[in-house]
């Protein structure tokens, strides 16, 4: 699957958008790619997205049964540390691997990075959380 997702990231990357995640059915045959780019994507950015990884999966002889592409959503996850920095002043809702101070789900104001963690503003205060103990985070849409 690695070796999928970096071909997939190195075609994203090339027509220009972020490669958010990639999602897979247990035995690969659905494949979901989620795309972002600074503007918003639109439907005629995931055709041409979709419309590319077709043909370069004909070459590289990547067998599945449908792809799907889309954008990440309101509630895109935060998966990079880029990411934390990127969307700092957001609301966001992560889950830790461990629980901190008895507690792995968390709410808050993400404020950034700082030494390679995630800083998010709680109820509880300022809690750093370092990426790799980052189990699931993602932005909170406001209405």
């Amino acid at each position: 699957m690695q070796k999928l997702n970096e071909l997939i990231g190195q075609v994203v990357d090339g027509l220009g958008y972020e490669l958010v995640a990639v999602e897979g059915s247990p035995r690969g045959r659905l494949l979901r790619v989620f795309i972002d780019i600074a503007r918003g994507v639109t439907v005629d950015d995931c055709e041409a997205v979709s419309n590319q990884l077709t043909r370069v999966f004909e070459v590289e002889n990547i067998d599945f049964d449908r792809l799907e592409v889309s954008s990440p959503g309101l509630d895109r996850p935060l998966v990079k540390p880029a990411d934390f920095e990127r969307f700092a002043g957001a609301d966001i809702r992560l889950r830790t691997h461990v629980p901190v101070g008895n507690q792995c789900n968390f709410t808050g104001v993400l404020k950034g990075l700082r030494d390679g963690a995630a800083v998010v503003d709680t109820q509880k205060g300022e809690l750093l959380f370092a990426i790799g103990d980052i189990e699931k985070a993602h932005l909170v849409p406001k209405f």
